[in-house]
């Protein structure tokens, strides 16, 4: 991993400004990446990096999540790993994706095309000021969801939901961009949460779509593999969408199932990309994110799921 070229004279840093720079460096250094096939036991899945990407375990993904972008230690729950890609790190401009997995069991897509997303956004803006409430008590700065950087999209064929949500924590300049890819399975959702900077947007948009395509259930826990009898999670696609912008956000709109299964794994993740007031170090000493290898998709059989 490198840390992108230094183009700024470090001395033109404050004192403060270096210290923290070297914090961040210290940290980078220590994390152990992981190339090749990724087995998540876990999840009953696999994540086919091939050489674009690198994962660092969940250890390693909680000092970035915590001590990196400077989100609180509840954030880095249940989380199983991040994907970087090669060549990057959490101190880039660049993007990181949050691995985690929820035994939510069978998600129906039947509403894949009935879904109100517009109505659905209007209804989660409306319902952020208790969570902001929660946030502030806690010392961390309010979160406001501007809209969609991308409306949800579902690729029936591979089972997989792709949405993008433009953030503003506190009163930074800079938005958040979280980009959430979720691959359905049949006894739950595994989900990369790529946390990013809007400026990130045109990097970001396809390496989203390429990492839907590394992840893999393995045979007889895909969403393929559905059968008649087998239990499930009692909403669909929208009900994954709401449950992605919080949990006091979920309950205020009435999803008492999406609330009560995420709120027991307790790895709902919206996280700010930037720790503390250093997103201006990360600009500074950043390079343009590669170009990411192409993968092909893998081909799966298509069965309709039954009623919820």
């Amino acid at each position: 991993m490198t840390a992108g070229s230094a183009a700024a004279d470090p001395a033109q840093l404050t004192p403060e400004q270096q210290a923290e720079l070297q914090k961040l460096t210290i940290l980078r250094d220590s994390l152990k990446p992981v190339h090749g096939a990724v087995q998540l036991p876990g999840a009953k899945a696999a994540l086919q990096l091939g050489s674009g990407y690198y994962f660092l375990n969940a250890d390693d993904a909680k000092k970035v999540i915590t001590q990196g972008w400077g989100n609180p230690p509840d954030a880095a729950d249940g989380v199983l790993g991040i994907v970087f890609p090669e060549g990057k790190s959490f101190i880039d401009s660049s993007w990181g994706a949050v691995v985690t997995y929820n035994p939510t069991l069978y998600v129906s897509d039947k509403d894949a095309k009935t879904a109100d997303y517009n109505k659905l956004l209007s209804d989660m803006q409306a319902g952020e000021a208790d969570d902001n409430a929660q946030r502030q008590k806690t010392g961390f700065a309010a979160r406001h969801l501007v809209g969609w950087a991308q409306p949800p999209q579902y690729e029936a064929s591979r089972h997989d939901l792709i949405w993008a949500r433009e953030l503003q924590f506190g009163d930074e300049a800079e938005h958040t961009l979280n980009y959430d890819v979720r691959h359905l399975g049949r006894y739950g959702v595994l989900s990369l949460n790529m946390v990013a900077t809007m400026s990130d947007l045109p990097n970001v948009k396809p390496a989203a779509e390429t990492l839907a395509r590394i992840a893999e259930f393995e045979p007889g826990a895909r969403y393929a593999d559905y059968k008649d009898g087998d239990k499930t999670a009692g909403y669909g696609l929208a009900g994954l969408v709401a449950a992605g912008a919080g949990l006091l956000v979920a309950k205020k709109l009435g999803l008492l199932a999406v609330l009560l299964v995420f709120a027991k794994k307790g790895i709902v993740l919206i996280l700010a990309a930037v720790g503390g007031g250093w997103a201006w170090i990360r600009r500074r000493f950043s390079k343009p994110a590669p170009a990411l290898p192409a993968v092909e998709p893998v081909e799966e059989q298509v069965t309709e799921p039954a009623d919820t």
